[in-house]
Protein backbone atom coordinates (compact mmCIF):
# COMPACT_ATOMS: atom_id res chain seq x y z
CA UNK A 1 0.00 0.00 0.00
CA UNK A 2 1.30 3.41 -0.68
CA UNK A 3 -0.86 6.50 0.74
CA UNK A 4 0.43 9.97 -1.24
CA UNK A 5 -0.31 13.40 1.46
CA UNK A 6 -0.96 16.68 -0.87
CA UNK A 7 -0.93 19.00 1.88
CA UNK A 8 -2.95 22.41 -0.18
CA UNK A 9 -6.78 23.10 0.39
CA UNK A 10 -8.67 26.47 -1.15
CA UNK A 11 -9.79 26.93 2.77
CA UNK A 12 -9.64 25.68 5.94
CA UNK A 13 -12.47 23.73 6.84
CA UNK A 14 -13.60 24.79 11.21
CA UNK A 15 -13.31 21.64 12.01
CA UNK A 16 -10.27 20.16 10.14
CA UNK A 17 -6.61 19.40 11.96
CA UNK A 18 -4.96 17.47 9.25
CA UNK A 19 -1.68 18.93 8.41
CA UNK A 20 -2.29 21.44 5.30
CA UNK A 21 -2.04 25.04 3.34
CA UNK A 22 -4.36 26.94 1.93
CA UNK A 23 -1.84 28.80 -0.33
CA UNK A 24 -0.17 27.25 -3.22
CA UNK A 25 2.64 28.57 -3.61
CA UNK A 26 4.82 25.44 -3.33
CA UNK A 27 3.04 23.16 -4.72
CA UNK A 28 5.54 22.61 -7.82
CA UNK A 29 8.13 22.54 -5.24
CA UNK A 30 6.37 19.59 -3.47
CA UNK A 31 5.61 18.07 -6.42
CA UNK A 32 9.14 17.65 -7.56
CA UNK A 33 10.00 16.70 -3.95
CA UNK A 34 7.15 13.44 -3.53
CA UNK A 35 8.91 12.09 -6.59
CA UNK A 36 11.88 12.45 -5.00
CA UNK A 37 10.97 10.40 -2.03
CA UNK A 38 9.05 8.25 -4.08
CA UNK A 39 12.25 7.24 -6.09
CA UNK A 40 14.69 7.47 -2.24
CA UNK A 41 11.68 4.41 -0.75
CA UNK A 42 11.52 2.28 -4.06
CA UNK A 43 13.21 -0.39 -2.06
CA UNK A 44 10.77 -0.36 1.35
CA UNK A 45 8.05 -2.13 0.03
CA UNK A 46 9.06 -5.28 -1.35
CA UNK A 47 5.52 -7.08 -1.95
CA UNK A 48 3.36 -6.38 -4.62
CA UNK A 49 1.46 -2.49 -4.37
CA UNK A 50 -2.19 -3.58 -4.07
CA UNK A 51 -3.82 0.10 -3.10
CA UNK A 52 -2.52 3.41 -4.16
CA UNK A 53 -4.65 6.62 -1.72
CA UNK A 54 -4.09 10.17 -2.88
CA UNK A 55 -5.06 12.41 0.52
CA UNK A 56 -4.97 15.33 2.16
CA UNK A 57 -5.62 18.10 2.09
CA UNK A 58 -7.55 18.13 -1.30
CA UNK A 59 -5.73 16.07 -3.95
CA UNK A 60 -8.43 17.08 -6.57
CA UNK A 61 -6.43 20.19 -6.54
CA UNK A 62 -3.61 18.85 -8.22
CA UNK A 63 -3.91 18.89 -12.21
CA UNK A 64 -4.37 15.17 -14.25
CA UNK A 65 -1.09 15.68 -15.49
CA UNK A 66 0.63 16.05 -11.91
CA UNK A 67 -1.25 13.17 -10.81
CA UNK A 68 -0.14 10.85 -13.82
CA UNK A 69 3.82 12.04 -13.40
CA UNK A 70 3.22 10.93 -9.58
CA UNK A 71 1.35 7.42 -10.17
CA UNK A 72 3.91 6.80 -13.27
CA UNK A 73 7.08 7.43 -11.13
CA UNK A 74 4.85 4.68 -8.69
CA UNK A 75 5.02 2.25 -11.49
CA UNK A 76 8.52 2.78 -12.09
CA UNK A 77 9.48 1.96 -8.84
CA UNK A 78 7.17 -0.34 -7.63
CA UNK A 79 5.22 -3.51 -8.37
CA UNK A 80 1.75 -2.27 -8.65
CA UNK A 81 -0.92 -5.10 -9.44
CA UNK A 82 -2.63 -4.57 -12.51
CA UNK A 83 -6.11 -4.41 -10.69
CA UNK A 84 -4.81 -2.05 -7.49
CA UNK A 85 -7.40 0.19 -6.43
CA UNK A 86 -6.26 3.48 -6.81
CA UNK A 87 -8.21 6.60 -4.77
CA UNK A 88 -8.43 9.71 -4.61
CA UNK A 89 -10.09 12.11 -2.70
CA UNK A 90 -11.75 15.26 -3.83
CA UNK A 91 -13.97 17.77 -3.17
CA UNK A 92 -17.14 18.18 -5.12
CA UNK A 93 -16.25 21.69 -6.69
CA UNK A 94 -12.83 20.58 -8.01
CA UNK A 95 -15.27 17.91 -10.10
CA UNK A 96 -16.29 18.53 -14.01
CA UNK A 97 -16.57 16.45 -16.57
CA UNK A 98 -13.35 17.01 -18.55
CA UNK A 99 -11.38 16.19 -14.72
CA UNK A 100 -13.44 13.59 -14.09
CA UNK A 101 -12.04 11.88 -17.57
CA UNK A 102 -8.62 12.97 -18.00
CA UNK A 103 -8.60 11.36 -13.94
CA UNK A 104 -9.83 7.93 -15.17
CA UNK A 105 -7.64 7.62 -17.85
CA UNK A 106 -4.55 8.07 -16.25
CA UNK A 107 -5.47 4.95 -13.94
CA UNK A 108 -7.67 6.69 -11.12
CA UNK A 109 -10.19 3.77 -10.43
CA UNK A 110 -12.24 5.46 -7.51
CA UNK A 111 -13.26 8.52 -5.42
CA UNK A 112 -13.39 9.33 -2.32
CA UNK A 113 -15.39 12.77 -1.79
CA UNK A 114 -15.80 15.27 0.54
CA UNK A 115 -19.39 15.82 0.79
CA UNK A 116 -19.85 15.82 4.21
CA UNK A 117 -23.54 17.18 4.31
CA UNK A 118 -26.55 17.89 0.95
CA UNK A 119 -27.66 20.51 3.40
CA UNK A 120 -26.35 24.59 3.13
CA UNK A 121 -26.62 25.18 6.60
CA UNK A 122 -24.11 22.86 7.32
CA UNK A 123 -21.81 23.36 4.59
CA UNK A 124 -21.56 26.77 5.52
CA UNK A 125 -21.06 26.36 9.37
CA UNK A 126 -18.35 23.95 8.77
CA UNK A 127 -16.52 26.55 5.95
CA UNK A 128 -16.81 24.06 3.09
CA UNK A 129 -16.15 25.19 -0.56
CA UNK A 130 -18.89 23.43 -2.50
CA UNK A 131 -22.53 23.98 -2.17
CA UNK A 132 -25.43 21.81 -1.64
CA UNK A 133 -25.93 21.89 -5.58
CA UNK A 134 -22.13 20.53 -6.14
CA UNK A 135 -22.20 17.97 -3.39
CA UNK A 136 -25.29 15.75 -4.93
CA UNK A 137 -24.24 16.63 -8.50
CA UNK A 138 -20.41 15.61 -8.67
CA UNK A 139 -21.18 11.81 -8.24
CA UNK A 140 -23.31 11.96 -11.19
CA UNK A 141 -20.79 13.44 -13.15
CA UNK A 142 -18.60 11.07 -11.92
CA UNK A 143 -20.94 8.09 -13.29
CA UNK A 144 -21.00 10.06 -16.20
CA UNK A 145 -17.39 9.78 -16.79
CA UNK A 146 -17.08 5.79 -16.34
CA UNK A 147 -16.50 5.87 -12.38
CA UNK A 148 -17.92 2.65 -10.71
CA UNK A 149 -16.42 2.90 -7.64
CA UNK A 150 -17.22 5.98 -5.28
CA UNK A 151 -17.24 6.92 -1.68
CA UNK A 152 -18.59 10.40 -0.09
CA UNK A 153 -18.05 11.67 3.40
CA UNK A 154 -21.07 12.87 5.50
CA UNK A 155 -20.57 14.22 9.13
CA UNK A 156 -23.60 13.70 11.91
CA UNK A 157 -23.76 15.41 14.74
CA UNK A 158 -23.88 18.68 13.43
CA UNK A 159 -24.94 21.72 15.48
CA UNK A 160 -28.80 22.26 14.66
CA UNK A 161 -28.69 19.02 12.01
CA UNK A 162 -31.95 17.21 13.41
CA UNK A 163 -32.40 13.55 13.29
CA UNK A 164 -34.82 13.90 10.21
CA UNK A 165 -32.31 15.71 8.62
CA UNK A 166 -29.49 13.35 8.99
CA UNK A 167 -31.55 10.53 7.92
CA UNK A 168 -31.94 12.89 4.83
CA UNK A 169 -28.78 13.12 4.18
CA UNK A 170 -28.24 9.25 4.35
CA UNK A 171 -31.27 8.73 1.53
CA UNK A 172 -30.23 11.36 -0.66
CA UNK A 173 -26.67 9.78 -0.63
CA UNK A 174 -27.92 5.83 -1.23
CA UNK A 175 -30.04 7.66 -4.15
CA UNK A 176 -27.07 8.78 -6.17
CA UNK A 177 -24.95 6.13 -7.80
CA UNK A 178 -22.15 5.36 -5.09
CA UNK A 179 -21.53 2.25 -2.96
CA UNK A 180 -19.18 3.41 -0.09
CA UNK A 181 -19.72 5.81 2.57
CA UNK A 182 -17.45 6.92 5.11
CA UNK A 183 -19.85 8.80 8.05
CA UNK A 184 -18.09 10.37 10.70
CA UNK A 185 -19.17 12.44 13.91
CA UNK A 186 -18.19 15.89 14.55
CA UNK A 187 -15.59 16.31 17.19
CA UNK A 188 -13.77 19.16 18.37
CA UNK A 189 -10.20 19.23 17.89
CA UNK A 190 -7.91 21.39 19.52
CA UNK A 191 -6.23 24.46 17.87
CA UNK A 192 -8.65 24.62 14.99
CA UNK A 193 -11.46 27.42 14.25
CA UNK A 194 -14.30 25.40 15.74
CA UNK A 195 -13.08 25.16 19.21
CA UNK A 196 -12.00 28.59 18.78
CA UNK A 197 -15.88 29.01 17.91
CA UNK A 198 -16.65 27.01 20.50
CA UNK A 199 -14.83 28.53 23.20
CA UNK A 200 -15.73 32.25 22.25
CA UNK A 201 -19.38 31.40 22.27
CA UNK A 202 -19.50 31.91 18.09
CA UNK A 203 -20.65 28.39 17.38
CA UNK A 204 -22.41 25.46 19.56
CA UNK A 205 -20.57 22.28 20.63
CA UNK A 206 -21.90 19.19 19.30
CA UNK A 207 -24.10 17.01 21.53
CA UNK A 208 -22.82 14.01 22.83
CA UNK A 209 -26.53 12.73 22.70
CA UNK A 210 -27.26 13.90 19.23
CA UNK A 211 -23.96 11.70 18.20
CA UNK A 212 -25.54 8.67 19.81
CA UNK A 213 -28.92 8.66 18.19
CA UNK A 214 -27.27 9.81 14.89
CA UNK A 215 -25.47 6.86 14.81
CA UNK A 216 -27.90 4.40 15.72
CA UNK A 217 -30.26 6.11 12.71
CA UNK A 218 -26.67 5.35 10.37
CA UNK A 219 -27.07 1.37 11.63
CA UNK A 220 -30.63 1.24 11.19
CA UNK A 221 -30.79 2.68 7.53
CA UNK A 222 -27.67 2.03 6.17
CA UNK A 223 -28.40 -2.27 6.55
CA UNK A 224 -32.26 -1.19 5.40
CA UNK A 225 -30.58 0.48 2.23
CA UNK A 226 -27.94 -2.31 1.62
CA UNK A 227 -25.24 -1.35 3.01
CA UNK A 228 -22.53 -3.62 4.74
CA UNK A 229 -21.67 -1.75 8.57
CA UNK A 230 -18.25 -3.02 8.26
CA UNK A 231 -16.17 -0.77 10.16
CA UNK A 232 -17.08 2.01 12.96
CA UNK A 233 -17.51 5.00 10.32
CA UNK A 234 -17.60 2.76 7.40
CA UNK A 235 -20.13 1.08 5.46
CA UNK A 236 -20.11 -0.18 1.45
CA UNK A 237 -22.29 -2.26 -0.53
CA UNK A 238 -21.47 -5.56 -0.98
CA UNK A 239 -18.06 -5.93 -2.77
CA UNK A 240 -17.31 -2.10 -1.99
CA UNK A 241 -15.05 -2.57 1.00
CA UNK A 242 -12.12 -0.03 0.73
CA UNK A 243 -9.21 -1.69 -0.04
CA UNK A 244 -6.76 0.11 1.39
CA UNK A 245 -8.26 1.42 4.76
CA UNK A 246 -8.90 -2.36 5.78
CA UNK A 247 -5.33 -2.95 4.87
CA UNK A 248 -4.79 -0.33 7.57
CA UNK A 249 -7.50 -2.02 10.01
CA UNK A 250 -5.64 -5.37 9.73
CA UNK A 251 -2.23 -4.37 10.42
CA UNK A 252 -0.58 -4.89 7.09
CA UNK A 253 2.69 -2.66 6.02
CA UNK A 254 2.02 0.85 4.19
CA UNK A 255 4.58 3.81 2.92
CA UNK A 256 3.58 7.23 3.50
CA UNK A 257 4.94 9.67 0.95
CA UNK A 258 4.54 13.47 1.81
CA UNK A 259 5.23 15.71 4.36
CA UNK A 260 3.05 14.27 7.37
CA UNK A 261 2.49 11.16 5.90
CA UNK A 262 2.90 8.02 8.14
CA UNK A 263 4.45 4.60 7.10
CA UNK A 264 4.21 0.92 8.87
CA UNK A 265 7.18 -1.83 7.76
CA UNK A 266 8.05 -5.05 10.34
CA UNK A 267 8.22 -3.07 13.82
CA UNK A 268 9.15 0.57 12.87
CA UNK A 269 6.13 3.55 12.31
CA UNK A 270 7.94 6.52 10.46
CA UNK A 271 6.34 9.96 10.27
CA UNK A 272 7.30 12.50 8.19
CA UNK A 273 7.78 16.26 8.96
CA UNK A 274 4.65 18.27 9.05
CA UNK A 275 6.01 21.17 6.95
CA UNK A 276 5.59 21.50 3.52
CA UNK A 277 8.73 24.14 3.13
CA UNK A 278 11.13 21.67 5.77
CA UNK A 279 9.99 18.82 3.67
CA UNK A 280 11.11 19.99 0.61
CA UNK A 281 14.39 21.86 1.40
CA UNK A 282 15.48 18.14 3.15
CA UNK A 283 14.35 16.20 -0.35
CA UNK A 284 16.61 18.77 -1.86
CA UNK A 285 19.33 17.75 0.49
CA UNK A 286 19.02 14.31 0.48
CA UNK A 287 15.81 12.38 2.19
CA UNK A 288 13.00 14.10 4.10
CA UNK A 289 13.06 14.60 7.64
CA UNK A 290 11.26 12.15 9.91
CA UNK A 291 10.74 10.45 12.85
CA UNK A 292 10.80 7.04 13.80
CA UNK A 293 8.89 4.89 16.56
CA UNK A 294 9.99 1.45 17.38
CA UNK A 295 6.75 -0.61 17.50
CA UNK A 296 7.23 -2.83 20.69
CA UNK A 297 4.63 -6.76 20.95
CA UNK A 298 2.85 -5.06 24.33
CA UNK A 299 1.96 -1.56 21.68
CA UNK A 300 1.40 -3.96 19.10
CA UNK A 301 -0.96 -6.27 21.02
CA UNK A 302 -2.86 -2.54 22.19
CA UNK A 303 -3.24 -1.30 18.61
CA UNK A 304 -4.83 -5.11 17.29
CA UNK A 305 -7.16 -4.40 19.72
CA UNK A 306 -8.37 -0.96 18.79
CA UNK A 307 -8.37 -1.59 15.36
CA UNK A 308 -10.42 -4.93 15.66
CA UNK A 309 -12.64 -4.23 18.10
CA UNK A 310 -13.70 -1.65 15.90
CA UNK A 311 -14.63 -3.55 12.75
CA UNK A 312 -17.35 -6.36 11.57
CA UNK A 313 -13.81 -8.81 11.16
CA UNK A 314 -12.66 -8.57 15.13
CA UNK A 315 -9.49 -8.96 16.44
CA UNK A 316 -7.87 -11.71 14.96
CA UNK A 317 -6.60 -14.41 17.72
CA UNK A 318 -3.92 -15.87 15.55
CA UNK A 319 -2.33 -12.23 15.38
CA UNK A 320 -1.94 -11.91 19.15
CA UNK A 321 -0.82 -15.80 19.16
CA UNK A 322 1.76 -14.72 17.02
CA UNK A 323 2.87 -11.79 18.82
CA UNK A 324 2.88 -14.22 22.56
CA UNK A 325 1.06 -16.62 24.01
CA UNK A 326 1.03 -14.56 26.69
CA UNK A 327 -0.97 -12.24 25.39
CA UNK A 328 -3.55 -14.94 23.80
CA UNK A 329 -3.78 -16.12 27.40
CA UNK A 330 -4.32 -13.00 29.21
CA UNK A 331 -6.69 -11.52 26.60
CA UNK A 332 -9.13 -14.67 26.55
CA UNK A 333 -8.98 -14.26 30.43
CA UNK A 334 -10.01 -10.84 30.35
CA UNK A 335 -13.16 -11.61 27.84
CA UNK A 336 -14.45 -14.03 30.14
CA UNK A 337 -14.63 -11.64 33.25
CA UNK A 338 -15.41 -8.56 31.14
CA UNK A 339 -18.88 -7.11 32.45
CA UNK A 340 -19.92 -6.72 28.50
CA UNK A 341 -19.33 -10.18 28.14
CA UNK A 342 -22.49 -10.74 26.40
CA UNK A 343 -21.76 -8.10 23.45
CA UNK A 344 -18.47 -10.34 22.57
CA UNK A 345 -18.55 -13.01 20.46
CA UNK A 346 -15.44 -15.42 19.06
CA UNK A 347 -16.27 -16.57 15.61
CA UNK A 348 -13.79 -18.16 13.28
CA UNK A 349 -11.10 -17.54 15.42
CA UNK A 350 -11.58 -14.32 15.79
CA UNK A 351 -13.29 -11.70 18.62
CA UNK A 352 -16.08 -9.66 18.06
CA UNK A 353 -18.16 -6.37 19.80
CA UNK A 354 -21.46 -6.31 19.04
CA UNK A 355 -22.53 -3.35 17.05
CA UNK A 356 -24.42 -2.08 18.92
CA UNK A 357 -21.38 -1.37 21.64
CA UNK A 358 -19.00 -0.02 18.85
CA UNK A 359 -19.20 3.39 19.88
CA UNK A 360 -17.83 2.32 23.17
CA UNK A 361 -15.49 0.44 21.02
CA UNK A 362 -12.35 2.63 22.13
CA UNK A 363 -12.79 2.65 25.77
CA UNK A 364 -13.87 -1.35 25.80
CA UNK A 365 -10.81 -2.13 23.85
CA UNK A 366 -8.46 0.08 26.38
CA UNK A 367 -9.79 -2.11 29.10
CA UNK A 368 -8.21 -5.33 27.54
CA UNK A 369 -5.09 -3.56 27.56
CA UNK A 370 -2.19 -5.62 29.24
Amino acid sequence: MIYIHIPFCKQACNYCDFHFATSKRYIEDLQKALLKEIRLRRDEIPDQISSIYFGGGTPSLLSDKQLSEILETIHSNFNVQPDAEITLEANPDDLNINYLKEIKNIGINRLSIGIQSFRERDLQFMNRAHSANEAANCTLLAADAGFKNMSVDLIYAIPGLSDEEWEQNIQIAAGLPINHLSCYALTVEEKTPLAKQIKTGVAAAPEEDRAVSQFKILQTCSSALGYTHYEISNLAKPGFEAQHNSSYWSGKEYLGIGPSAHSFSKNLRRVNIPNNQKYISSLRDGDCLHETEIIDKKTRFHELILTGFRTSQGVSLQEITQLSSEYLNYFKSRIENHPLRKFISIEDDHVKLSPEKWLLADGIASDFFY
